[in-house]
């Protein structure tokens, strides 16, 4: 698959499959390999890339098969679930323009017909940075992939750069229980401004966006400092950071995980610079490639970035 088919007047849609079903039917019908990018819609250019990167994956004569749908068992009580973006229609032409052959958007009701009893445990890597600010996210997160590719049975899957720590512990899951899927990292795709695209960045005002420059100002910030040693750079992102927080509040009250509220524009919930294998702090004198990770609340929403930090 080298671009998108076409057809007079435009590109062919994909096959939308709504039940698993219908999925299992159109799944053997798709020719090798079969790329599976998960997501939860309202999609953007950052999938956009995701979707050219499995289009050349898939070619010449395999299928990207997209999934659209918004977990509920990884958002936590008081996140944005009700509210999250859910555009269907416009997913869909997207999927069009990109040669996408499927897009399995199926119901809650469909992925979870009862309560599951057995749910996979993300260990203790999931417990860290978002693990801890979000509990619960990750086993959310690694049971829905695990019923993904059990049901997709792709040979590809692709999961951004972005989503740093679920992307490791996807990768590790896929290994440790011997699941057969290749696991390809895409990376982080930015706005001109530097912003990393994510569906929340929709819930940002303007004034709000200036603001949320900051995170990958500050990684930057961080990552020039990598030649003087791992507490340089978590130390200049950190001050990059402390100046954007002193700023005039630039919306609404931030909701904090214990329930209070903080005035300020950017509340920072972690900044770390991590192993990417365990994503614990590296050490003093560190060598390799590490991540410079941090997630911060601007008004009401929450965003992540990270960037690789290279130490000789």
């Amino acid at each position: 698959m080298t671009g998108p088919a076409s057809r007079p007047g435009g590109p062919v849609p994909p096959t939308l499959v709504a039940s698993l079903g219908a999925l299992a039917a159109v799944r053997g019908g798709l020719g090798a390999p079969v790329v599976l990018v998960p997501t939860m819609g309202a999609l953007h250019d950052g999938h956009r890339s995701l979707l050219r990167r499995a289009a050349a994956l898939a070619s010449p004569a395999g299928a990207v098969v997209v999934s659209i749908f918004v977990n509920p068992r990884q958002f936590g009580p008081g996140e944005d679930l009700d509210r999250y973006p859910r555009t269907l229609d416009a997913d869909l032409a997207v999927c069009a323009g990109e040669g996408v052959a499927a897009v399995f958007a199926p119901a809650a009701a469909d992925m979870y017909p009862a309560e599951p009893v057995v749910t996979v445990d993300p260990g203790p890597m999931g417990q860290l940075l978002e693990g801890e600010f979000r509990p619960g996210f990750f086993g959310g997160v690694l049971t829905v992939v695990l019923k993904l590719f059990s049901l997709v049975r792709p040979d590809v899957a692709i999961f951004g750069e972005k989503d740093a720590q679920q992307l490791a512990l996807v990768r590790r899951m896929s290994a440790d229980l011997n699941l057969g899927v290749q696991i390809v990292a895409a990376p982080t795709f930015r706005d001109a401004d530097g912003l990393a695209e994510s569906s929340r960045n929709r819930y940002l005002s303007a004034a709000q966006r200036r603001v949320a420059l900051a995170l990958p100002a500050a990684l930057e910030a961080g990552r020039a400092e990598a030649a003087t040693g791992p507490a340089a750079v978590v130390a200049a992102a950190r001050n990059r950071l402390d100046r954007a927080g002193a700023l005039v509040p630039a919306g609404p009250a931030a909701p904090r995980p214990d329930g209070t509220a903080t005035q300020v524009p950017l509340a920072i919930d972690y900044l770390a610079l991590v192993d990417p294998g365990t994503f614990l702090p590296v050490p003093p004198g560190f060598t390799g490639t590490a991540v410079l990770a941090v997630a911060a609340r601007v008004g009401g929403t929450r965003l992540i970035d990270n960037v690789p930090v290279e130490f000789g």
